[in-house]
């Protein structure tokens, strides 16, 4: 498994965090902080605006944003520091898998014979079931081949701040649970941001876990299971942690 250099964490926060499209609010007067080199987790339903809230962070938002400020903790902006990876692949079809791994450092134009940045994007291929297919262009990977690569590209970007929006749903639950291991044990000290639907993985994965609900959306407080991440998903704490955040699903629903 790849592993990366140490780095300093530090949080991320939205203060007053506003969206509105066409004149319906998302959420308004929303205050949101990424704890530095943990793990966050972001659950609820469907169009609540997880996924807005999380371009927020990015400044990718194209919704009104009135009053919504982002600061990083060391008082640096985030631009630049963060990676993401979005419900879709994005993969250049053009470009074959191993070249979409590397497309970050290529656009940045980075120095050195490159050598070394190679030997790490095969290995991160290798670590997500893709090892011996560097050279495949993505329209030959089923979905979840091209998900994994998607992982991988991600990871290979090493920045101290990753975004992740479901990045594990179109997966097996074989790969889906040995792919959360990797990413847990890769972005360890990291300020990660994960959204999800899928309540196990974010008690596996997730330090805090927030419930996003309502219209205008609200968070509520954040639940914080014991115990290391990556979890054993057969953990009987684990399973009751799982069946706690269920039941806060269920009342953000009603």
């Amino acid at each position: 498994m790849v592993s990366f250099d140490s780095i300093s964490p530090f949080s991320v926060s939205v203060d007053a965090g506003s969206v509105e499209f066409g004149g319906m609010t998302l959420f308004a007067d929303l205050d949101f902080t990424l704890a530095g080199g943990h793990t966050t987790c972001l659950l609820g339903p469907s169009g609540v605006g997880k996924s807005t809230l999380l371009r927020l962070l990015l400044g990718l938002e194209t919704g009104t944003t009135n009053g919504s400020v982002v600061t990083c903790s060391d008082g640096k902006p985030l631009a630049g520091r963060a990676a993401l990876m979005a419900q879709r692949d994005l993969l250049f079809p053009w470009l074959n898998v191993a070249e979409n791994v590397l497309l970050g450092s290529r656009l940045r134009g980075e120095a050195g014979d490159g050598t070394d940045r190679r030997a790490r994007a095969r290995q991160l291929l290798a670590d997500v079931g893709l090892d011996g297919w560097a050279e495949a262009m993505p329209d030959t990977l089923s979905g979840g081949m091209r998900q994994r690569a998607a992982l991988a590209r991600t990871l290979m970007e090493d920045r101290p701040v990753v975004l992740m929006d479901e990045p594990f749903s179109g997966l097996d639950v074989v790969t889906r649970l040995r792919l959360q291991n990797l990413a847990a044990e890769t972005l360890r000290g990291r300020t990660v941001l994960l959204v999800t639907h899928d309540p196990l993985e974010a008690i596996r994965l997730g330090e805090r876990i927030h419930v996003m609900a309502g219209r205008p959306a609200r968070l509520d407080e954040p639940l914080e299971p014991a115990g290391r991440p990556p979890r054993d998903a057969a953990d009987p704490a684990v399973l009751e942690a799982q069946a706690v955040l269920l039941r806060r699903l269920t009342e953000a629903a009603r």
